[in-house]
């Protein structure tokens, strides 16, 4: 019996109606030889510091740091896992072959590797590796099944960056909590958050610290046509207009008539990120929104794998183009055109060497009939691009007119385009052309026709303006920040040399963001996202610069894809992360300067904290703290008395809230199912009092 393992039950659907697995059992399909049944994503992890050893269980600074001599696997205590794990089990202990139908990638590697192992199959495992749902693409898979030991650097790159960080994470965690935060409170450090945290504190640093300058240019109009001076800005508007008024009588003359005629290719296919951005910048969807819809979409055949980093397709996808646009059939009015002649293989859109594990996000050719909302409007954005990348380049005159007055020079642009090409189905975004000269720019301008030495009467004017302080971050600028470790980069073959030392990868990028919106370490402000008070308190306190710094941390993750490529070693990356946090823990305790970060308690989901923690005691402007009754307020989980003893606070667990006097016998245990984790230190105050008032009645 052949076992076939895959990460959700929808897709083990699939599978098992694909192969004639048509039978349903608890927990797996059986038929034609073969079971299928499925994981839950993660069904195991790795243990926590309490399973080690009990004296890690409670958190202290003298048990820092915790390192393991051998990390181990668990399964998850949870009843529907462990039961999912248990039909797992008992399958392959009688199977004559497994075959892993995980996801397709470094973390679907991982889940499906601690499964199998803490299963303990004895028997030989074969790997299912597809780029697509569809039924084709499973098919043409089962018959071209892999050895398991093709993706074993795969495996060791995904457990090398879960052990990294457990080691940083779970011990940087520790450390500074203990040191630097009040009782029962936690400060969230990890490997990835932490640098992407560093960029939007910095940037919100050089927004408040930018002091903004008036500056004049000097501009005239000749026929209609708007030249700008060559002379620079100008310091104070007194020079500038002394300036104007000595052209103003004289003619402006045309010295130079340059026409070049410029070629731009259609943009480049999605990858996650750039897709991320794109529909930050169109739709104002967040990274982790984009990410759920483009899953969806691969989940239900009509994309394919969308969890990449590249924006290029293999050689052998040649082939299969002209089919995917023949069943593209909404789109056919943009296709006939692309079909009408042969494809052409070009290295700026085919090109093996820029491809890993998986291609470019592109259309399966499947029906879009089953979207919904706005996966329907995710999916016209990708069909349109992958239509757009087969059509020519737009073609275009670019026409630059330079001329003087007197002793002044000036300087006009103009394009027009001749060839639409690929603008005939797609038109680039919201400020996509616009150039570094800003909203001005007239480079995209239509100019009359200048000839070289003629002149005339102008209308020379001086415009003021200021300086810009850097705009704040968006989701989608965060994103490119991330991919290119802190880097303003948007040459898209200078990104792609980049990706290489980015700060964490595409499938995490979206879940980090979230992350530090849920600590209350960033928050958004319209579409903009900025750094809270209490996140740039944790940045100033941090002063391990490998712990927050992009670059530092872009470089591991480039070690990470040495790994992966089998270039590094494994063992050797995890010795270095050892080493280092050994050095973090002894600097952090020679520290004696006595700080304390408070973080703001209940913060949503837009990083916003909930009323009764909108303001932390530390930042409390003086004219507010007179009132009473906000002084008075439960602002922290030691404001709570415990309600068993009388005499402890509050402090929260992994599962559950406690009393610090725990270890003099109190028994207060809330389990989270009752008092949720995320409940702010008021409300909860108010749970406990309605609870035990009613227990006493």
């Amino acid at each position: 019996m052949k076992v076939c393992i895959t990460e959700k039950p929808s897709v083990a659907r699939d599978i098992a109606g694909i192969l004639g697995a048509n039978d349903r059992h608890d927990g797996y399909f059986e038929g034609n030889g073969y079971q299928v049944t499925w994981t839950y994503g993660h069904l195991c992890e790795l243990k926590e510091p309490a399973d080690y050893t009990d004296r890690w269980k409670r958190w202290s600074l003298g048990s820092l740091p915790m390192l393991p001599p051998r990390f181990g696997i668990k399964v998850i205590n949870q009843e529907s896992i462990q039961r999912q794990f248990h039909v797992i089990e008992t399958l392959v202990a009688a199977a004559d072959e497994v075959v892993n139908c995980g996801d397709a990638g470094q973390e679907g590697e991982l889940i499906q590797r601690w499964v199998m192992q803490k299963a303990g199959i004895k028997c030989p495992v074969r790997r299912l590796w597809i780029s697509s749902l569809t039924d084709e693409s499973i098919r043409e898979g089962f018959a071209e099944l892999r050895p398991e030991s093709d993706f074993n650097n795969l495996y060791y790159a995904g457990l090398s960056r879960a052990i990294g960080d457990w080691i940083l994470g779970i011990n940087a965690t520790r450390l500074y909590s203990l040191k630097y935060s009040e009782p029962g409170k936690v400060l969230s450090v990890g490997r990835v958050q932490t640098p992407t945290l560093a960029l939007l504190v910095q940037r919100r640093r050089e927004i408040e610290n930018f002091r903004s300058e008036d500056f004049w240019e000097l501009k005239t109009i000749y026929r209609g046509a708007t030249f700008n001076a060559q002379t620079g800005r100008f310091g104070s508007e007194q020079e500038a207009a002394e300036t104007a008024a000595r052209i103003s009588g004289l003619p402006l003359r045309i010295t130079s008539v340059q026409q070049k005629r410029a070629k731009e290719s259609a943009p480049r296919l999605f990858d996650l990120t750039s897709l991320q951005v794109e529909c930050n910048k169109r739709w104002g969807w967040s990274a982790e929104e984009t990410l759920r819809l483009i899953q969806s979409l691969y989940e239900k055949k009509v994309t394919t794998y969308p969890r990449v980093d590249t924006t290029y397709l293999t050689d052998d996808i040649h082939a299969k183009v002209p089919g995917i646009l023949r069943q593209m059939t909404p789109y056919a009015a943009v296709t006939a055109p692309v079909l009408a002649k042969p494809i052409p293989k070009v290295k700026r859109i085919f090109d093996n060497s820029k491809v890993t594990d998986h291609h470019a996000i592109i259309p399966t050719g499947q029906s879009p009939a089953v979207l919904v909302g706005n996966e329907r409007q995710l999916y016209h954005l990708i069909a349109l691009r992958f239509v757009a990348a087969f059509y020519p380049d737009c073609v275009y005159q670019q026409t630059t007119v330079e001329a003087e007055a007197g002793d002044v020079k000036f300087k006009a642009l103009g394009k027009v385009i001749e060839t639409p090409g690929w603008r005939e189905v797609i038109t680039p975004g919201k400020g996509e052309q616009q150039s570094e000269g800003g909203a001005d720019d007239s480079s995209g301008r239509v100019l009359p026709p200048f000839t070289e030495g003629e002149s005339g009467p102008h209308e020379p004017s001086v415009v003021k303006k200021q300086t810009q302080p850097p705009k704040p971050y968006t989701e989608g600028t965060l994103l490119r920040a991330m991919e290119t470790a802190g880097k303003t980069v948007d040459d898209d073959e200078l990104r792609d040399a980049m990706k290489e030392n980015g700060i964490g990868r595409p499938s995490t990028r979206a879940a980090i963001i979230e992350t530090l919106f849920k600590r209350g370490y960033i928050r958004r402000e319209r579409k903009s996202i900025t750094a809270t008070d209490a996140g740039c308190e944790l940045i100033d306190t941090i002063n391990e610069e490998l712990l927050k710094s992009a670059k530092l941390t872009g470089l591991w993750e480039n070690k990470l894809r040495q790994i992966e490529r089998g270039s590094y070693s494994a063992a050797d990356f995890i010795a270095e992360l050892k080493q280092l946090i050994s050095e973090i823990v002894l600097n952090v305790l020679s520290d004696n300067s006595h700080r304390r970060i408070e973080v703001v308690q209940g913060a949503d989901q837009d990083g916003k904290p909930a009323k009764e923690g909108r303001k932390p005691k530390a930042t409390t402007p003086k004219g507010e703290a007179p009132k009473r009754e906000r002084r008075q307020a439960v602002r922290k989980l030691d404001d709570i008395v415990c309600p068993v003893c009388g005499q402890g606070h509050l402090l929260k667990g992994r599962t559950a809230y406690g009393c610090s006097r725990y270890a003099q016998g109190c028994t207060l245990r809330l389990g989270f199912d009752t008092y949720p984790a995320d409940l702010t230190p008021g409300k909860l105050n108010q749970a406990i009092k309605k609870q035990f008032k009613l227990s006493k009645k």
